[in-house]
């Protein structure tokens, strides 16, 4: 029947489409009221082609960013100009949009579990694993998924695998982009980890300016250009490269996650 079509990874389309919708108003508040979403560069989404489209992003939060970017994208997809305004374009979500997280994330709570229905390719990490350094072979399914997510529709990464500032990019990206070939659009975000706590469930402080900039796509020659060549690109166009370092140091972040440690045991029983 219709109503249980499912997507290639064995997601219930009408399940996914009413979680998005219900996610969706519930945060919607979160980036056009308690906090105001600034947004730049819309008008390049609805110019996409409707599959093999990879965004690259800085990231500041588990979740919060890549809420903001479901609703930047769809609201940009149904006629709004760098604008939230009525959330009503929530109600027909782009349903073929991936993101890429760590699988352990995704199974750390009843939450993560909803959230990873709504479009998440969990990979399994091989440099980091329960806050410990690890090093591990890469899976080949999680390539194979990222592939196919490429293939169905629209996928985000966050390239550096982690949400500490200046952290250096992933080669696994660069290498995902010279075997796929797709589009990259790349993301700036910033006042996210202001607003948010780490896992961006949290609202931490209101009144926050948050920001989402989308950049046109990068030219690369997936032939010619170099693992390390895709990776300075990457490193640049989401403004992560050492030059963007800015004044307020790294430690500050982390005292100001130091302080939210009870409020993020209290949401890992859920």
């Amino acid at each position: 029947m219709q109503i249980f079509k499912r997507n290639s990874f064995g997601h219930i389309l009408f399940v996914k489409r009413w979680l998005i919708r219900i996610l969706g108003i519930i945060s919607h508040g979160r980036f056009h009221r308690f906090n105001e979403l600034q947004i730049e560069g819309s008008e390049i989404i609805r110019d996409l082609p409707d599959t093999n489209v990879l965004f690259v992003s800085n990231h500041q939060t588990y979740f919060a960013d890549v809420t903001a970017m479901f609703h930047v994208f769809n609201a940009s997809l149904h006629e709004r100009v760098d604008s939230l305004a009525n959330v009503g374009y929530i109600w027909n979500p782009k349903l073929n949009l991936y993101y890429v997280a760590a699988a352990e994330t995704m199974k750390s709570g009843i939450l993560p579990k909803i959230f990873a229905y709504v479009g998440s390719i969990s990979i399994q990490r091989t440099w980091r694993s329960e806050g410990k350094d690890v090093k591990r072979q890469v899976k080949m399914s999680d390539i194979s998924n990222i592939g196919k997510a490429l293939q169905e529709g629209w996928l985000i990464t966050f390239p550096q695998g982690t949400t500490t500032p200046f952290k250096p990019i992933r080669r696994g990206t660069a290498h995902i982009i010279r075997t796929y070939k797709p589009i990259v659009i790349p993301i700036v975000i910033d006042g996210f980890r202001r607003s948010f706590d780490k896992k961006g469930l949290l609202i931490k402080k209101r009144g926050v300016l948050q920001s989402m900039q989308i950049k046109p796509a990068l030219e690369i020659d997936y032939e010619n250009e170099s693992v390390d060549d895709i990776v300075k690109k990457i490193e640049f166009a989401i403004e992560q490269h050492a030059s963007f370092l800015k004044i307020t140091p790294v430690e500050d972040y982390q005292k100001e996650e130091e302080a939210l440690n009870q409020k993020r045991k209290f949401w890992d029983v859920y």
